[in-house]
């Protein structure tokens, strides 16, 4: 006999089951801010797993890091060009500098900069302050060192947002009430797996883009509290869009447009154009 058949027998609706469930998944998680809102008025709760800490998941995060670096070093495409290492680190001091308006603690995170010498377009800071550049993405897009800021400061935020940890919390949740209402309906794989793809495209792209947001502005923020000019967002993404050519529809991206990106850029630079001028007027 299924458990969805006992239960029935037993007078008790499945919504009433399943309602407990979700309980259960829910009491597991607490709801926190992990950063001051700033000029820019990031204001979102986060619900995070709470057996999952942010020094485990630093420390998780950490440990894939240090083996990409260890990869690339044997590899000899590890910080090739000391020019280009000292231009990030000299950019990534300056963005750490100005975190303290998000979040103090970040200013005691164990902050590393790496370059690995690829042709890919990429960039991260995975949580606990672990920034990686591939030279691709400076080299194809001629970046100049405020646009250079726009990308850092927006893989910061994803860090000082533990966008990381949050996401894995969110695999947690889904996990656990995917497998509670499999056990309870008596779904077969093949259903369950066909479940689980919607649960988790119903459940987590819409965060996924919402969490994009948040970096794109917290790292405007940063970008010209740290004096570089917010404007340079904009032409970096003018810059991406001309590189990639044809990209997959919105709907369907964990990422927003590169219209509907600029868009908000443009809404948020009022803001953050004072923080700019301070900076600019404090150095010279």
């Amino acid at each position: 006999m299924r458990i969805s058949e006992c239960v029935r027998g037993q007078g008790v609706t499945i919504k009433t089951v399943l309602a407990g469930l979700l309980l259960s998944v829910l009491v597991g998680c607490q709801t926190i801010n992990t950063t001051n809102s700033g000029v820019v008025g990031v204001q979102r709760e986060q619900r995070m797993f709470a057996l999952l800490s942010a020094e485990q998941v630093d420390t998780m995060s950490a440990t894939a890091y240090h083996n990409t670096i260890k990869e690339a070093g044997g590899k000899k495409t590890l910080n090739t060009d000391d020019a280009t290492l000292k231009r990030l680190r000299r950019i990534a001091a300056n963005l750490v500098d100005e975190t303290r308006a998000f979040r103090v603690d970040a200013q005691q995170w164990r902050w590393e900069v790496n370059v690995i010498q690829s042709d890919v377009m990429n960039a991260s800071c995975i949580p606990g302050g672990k920034i990686l550049f591939y030279s691709g993405i400076i080299d194809r897009l001629k970046l100049t060192d405020d646009e250079i800021a726009a990308i850092m400061g927006h893989e910061m935020a994803h860090a000082l947002r533990e966008h990381g940890r949050e996401a894995m919390s969110e695999a947690y949740a889904v996990e656990l009430g995917r497998g509670a209402v499999g056990a309870l309906l008596g779904l077969d794989d093949n259903v369950m797996g066909l479940a689980n793809n919607v649960v988790q495209y119903a459940l987590t792209l819409p965060n996924s883009r919402e969490k994009e947001a948040e970096a794109d502005i917290i790292g405007l923020e940063l970008m010209a509290r740290a004096g570089y000019h917010p404007q340079a967002a904009i032409t970096l993404w003018q810059k991406m869009a001309r590189q990639g050519g044809d990209q997959p529809p919105e709907f369907m991206s964990t990422h927003p447009a590169t219209e509907t990106r600029i868009e908000g850029l443009r809404h948020y630079i009022p803001k953050v154009m004072p923080l700019y001028h301070q900076a600019r007027n404090y150095s010279s």
